[in-house]
């Protein structure tokens, strides 16, 4: 009975979670359309993103620590490089990052029903298996910085299989266009975001959990040139890799009421050793620690 209750209540958190996700979507629709039709308008189109990210995000629940090692430089673009693991990464990143921003992300995006044109219009899309597409994209990404407007890049090209553990080993394209820019890369680690919603082929499985980014130090590239492109690739890895935590490494169990008698005894132990579920314990919020989904 107990798993069964689990199971019903994750049911109902991820219902509850699609349902806030959709819902501002649905409601803003016409003006995201409207705003979407003129480039100069986009900077309104994004600040309607931001406000449904970080509506949904508190709808859902779950306690978000932003860190920033140091301010950002003022007045200036920078070229933000993130590890790719979930769903929810964009949404995180369009919280955490303020002002006007664009973001590379993979041409299937712009196929999505109805958000799909919206997004390929304000935001720059890539298809990561054409070089045309990934020339396009860089040259894309030039203009919006030299236009003032920062860029989001995941140098992984995709989402990691090994997600707060590993990450795929990283393109150059983003690093090659800081410094042809001279502007800052910022890396970012977010090391939580697939305990909320991993990246599972076929279902969408949301569990609640706390979310963590940090925002690091700028890194200058004024002074680089084109050779320094694998060791600028490599210092923004170390540092992006810096911030994982073992302990929450890897997609989380499925959950179901209809587990082996081994499963479910073994379930209790590894349920209370999970730091990541402590964590959400100890904030006070324990009866929303959903089972691994």
């Amino acid at each position: 009975m107990r798993r069964l209750l689990q199971f019903l209540g994750h049911r109902l958190y991820t219902t509850w979670s699609t349902f806030w996700f959709v819902l501002p979507f649905v409601v803003t629709y016409p003006a995201q359309w409207l705003l979407a039709q003129r480039p100069a308008w986009y900077r309104h189109l994004h600040t309607i993103n931001r406000g449904w990210s970080i509506f949904a995000i508190r709808m859902w629940g779950m306690p978000v620590e932003v860190i920033r090692k140091k301010p950002l430089p003022a007045g200036q673009p920078c070229v933000y490089v993130a590890n790719h693991s979930s769903y929810i990464d964009i949404p995180l990143l369009f919280k955490a990052i303020p002002g006007f921003l664009n973001i590379v992300g993979k041409s299937g995006l712009a196929k999505v029903p109805l958000w799909g044109p919206l997004f390929g219009r304000a935001y720059i899309t890539v298809n990561r298996d054409s070089a045309v597409s990934r020339g396009r994209s860089i040259v894309q990404a030039r203009k919006s910085l030299e236009a003032g407007r920062s860029v989001v890049i995941f140098p992984e090209g995709t989402i990691s299989p090994k997600p707060g553990e590993e990450m795929v080993p990283f393109k150059e394209g983003a690093f090659q266009l800081a410094i042809a820019a001279g502007v800052p890369i910022v890396p970012i680690t977010m090391p939580l975001n697939h305990r909320f919603m991993p990246d599972v082929s076929g279902t969408l499985r949301v569990r609640y959990s706390p979310l963590r980014v940090v925002i690091h130090e700028p890194i200058p590239t004024k002074t680089l040139t084109l050779a320094d492109v694998t060791a600028l690739k490599d210092q923004a890895y170390a540092i992006i890799a810096s911030e994982f935590r073992p302990e929450a490494a890897g997609i989380p169990e499925v959950s179901s009421w209809r587990l082996t008698d081994a499963a479910a005894q073994a379930a209790p132990k590894a349920q209370s050793s999970d730091p990541v579920q402590d964590a959400v314990a100890a904030d006070g919020k324990a009866e929303l620690s959903l089972p691994n989904s």
